[in-house]
């Protein structure tokens, strides 16, 4: 086979190649004016990082990538992983914020991995240091040190309508909502989390096998300030909504704790592995793994248990799980879930026993480690998307009560204008909905008949709730303008998103009825 017959297809894939790496710069040059608010800096941003990966990519490569791998094949993998990280930076950029919420609280409860699931592996292996985990845990509770004010910061210059750099302007408005406040008082209480943290790490002497009184009150009380920094984000968001309030609170709470404490260790064993040598690894990992699965079991537990019952305050009808995007990011954050439980199945059934055979027989060790590192990588890429989707969630209305309260709707409609005839109880109804458009004057109109003969003098209320969030209802008596026919014109679809129109109609002299329509209101 002669390899230059491929050139030309091989040039056009280079030219499609720069072709995407331009439409990247665009698009991602105006997610970051929309975000950041300024077209210079943006750009300054933007050029900085893609003329920086250049060169880490120059010098890294060589040493990541075996020269034994044919080019075509690593250039293949690099174009699949950029076009893997266009699609993720669309979605993940206007959630930048957001995600410390999930994410940057894992680093709160990595000292359960530091200070209690691998505290034992200095004295009963000789030559290992837990120096490395240390570090991982200061530079994730670091970062999210940082991004709380950054994403209040950027909060509120999208609520003000100023650009990021406004500083001065938005300091004074930082703490004027509750979202804010809520938010900067877990700065605070983060703070106070390093200083007991610090304290603990500090007084801990690991050699030993009892701890110091001092010890054991500095690390409670750094326990007691991580518990803490899970309670702030619930108060500024929908647990502080929902009733009961309390409940709702102390589910948030556990839910969010319960992911960190397991992907803070997951985290903390991926840089246990990584930091012990080779010839000690195995040794570490039997002391490590055992105590970090019993911790990881009830983890889940946990999380299972609080994730349920906030599900059940949150959604009024089962149906909401598909019906509301809410629901939908519900779903795929427990299928996300679940993926990983079935991984860390594989490590408590598998891995485990291994890793403790290997006591016996050192030859099943490394393969184990192996495994280990793998399944534990999964996981901690699969809950890595269960804690964007649960970012996004943090960015949608949970669905309103009154979705428990709809009956069967008698037809799905829109978008666009609805035109739709129901039959209810001997009465045919003809029911208009024109141009069916958020934030715009629509017209509403029913046609009532009964065998073939208009009704007259009937009263007809209709009502427009919002099953995309939480709004009052509201309703609007129509007016007979023909006989039979029953019109109203008023702005009552007030945005985008699903509505609940019912129309409740009372015959003279006959019994009432309703019928309702779940329509889709466009923009």
């Amino acid at each position: 086979m002669n390899p230059r017959r491929f050139l030309p297809a091989l040039f056009l894939l280079f030219i499609g190649s720069g072709c995407a790496a331009l439409i990247y710069e665009i698009v991602w040059f105006q997610l970051l004016q929309l975000v950041i608010g300024s077209s210079s800096i943006s750009l300054g941003i933007l050029l900085g990082t893609f003329m920086g990966g250049m060169c880490l990519g120059s010098l890294l490569l060589s040493r990541l990538v075996s020269a034994r791998q044919h080019p075509l094949r690593v250039y293949a993998a690099l174009e699949i992983g950029i076009g893997a990280l266009g699609l993720l930076i669309l979605v993940a950029m206007p959630l930048v914020g957001l995600i410390y919420t999930d994410w940057g609280g894992e680093g709160v409860f990595g000292i359960v991995f530091r200070a209690v699931i691998a505290r034992p592996l200095i004295a009963r292996v000789e030559g290992t240091s837990l120096r490395a985990v240390s570090i991982a845990f200061w530079a994730v509770l670091a970062l999210a040190l940082v991004a709380v004010p950054v994403y209040v910061l950027l909060a509120t210059a999208q609520f003000a309508l100023r650009s990021f750099w406004s500083v001065g302007a938005l300091v004074p408005l930082m703490r004027v909502s509750a979202f804010g406040r809520g938010y900067l008082d877990l700065e605070l209480v983060l703070g106070l989390f390093a200083f007991a943290a610090a304290a603990a790490l500090w007084l801990d002497r690991p050699q030993q096998a009892q701890r110091s009184v001092a010890s054991l009150l500095a690390f409670w009380g750094a326990l007691l300030a991580g518990g803490a920094a899970f309670l702030a984000p619930g108060i500024a968001g929908h647990a502080s909504q929902t009733s009961p309030r309390a409940l709702a609170l102390a589910l948030d709470a556990l839910h969010v704790g319960a992911v960190a404490i397991w992907v803070g260790g997951l985290v903390g064993l991926l840089v246990l592995w990584r930091s012990l040598a080779s010839g000690r690894r195995v040794a570490g990992l039997v002391v490590v793994v055992p105590r970090f699965s019993n911790v990881a079991f009830v983890s889940v537990l946990t999380l299972l248990g609080s994730g349920v019952g906030a599900s059940i305050l949150h959604l009024p009808t089962l149906a909401s799980l598909w019906q509301t995007s809410y629901g939908k990011t519900i779903v795929l954050k427990s299928l996300l879930l679940l993926a990983a439980m079935l991984l860390a199945s594989v490590n408590l059934l598998r891995t485990k026993p291994q890793l403790q055979a290997s006591v016996e027989r050192p030859g099943a060790g490394p393969d184990a480690a192996t495994l280990l590192r793998r399944l534990v990588g999964g996981e901690v890429v699969l809950v890595s998307g269960a804690v964007l989707a649960a970012a996004l969630l943090s960015s949608l209305p949970p669905p309103p009560k009154a979705l428990a309260g709809l009956a069967k709707p008698s037809a799905h409609t829109g978008p666009g204008p609805v035109t739709t005839v129901v039959s209810r109880d001997g009465y045919r109804l003809e029911l208009r909905v024109t141009p069916n458009r958020a934030a715009t004057q629509n017209e509403f109109s029913v046609r009532v008949e009964r065998g073939a003969a208009p009704v007259r003098g009937a009263d007809v209320v209709a009502t427009f709730t919002m099953l995309d969030m939480e709004m009052p209802a509201q309703s609007y008596r129509l007016a007979e303008t023909q006989p039979g026919l029953y019109e109203r014109a008023a702005p009552a679809l007030v945005m985008v998103g699903h509505w609940g129109l019912s129309f409740q109609i009372q015959p003279r002299g006959a019994k009432p009825f309703a019928v309702l329509l779940l329509d889709r209101a466009g923009g």
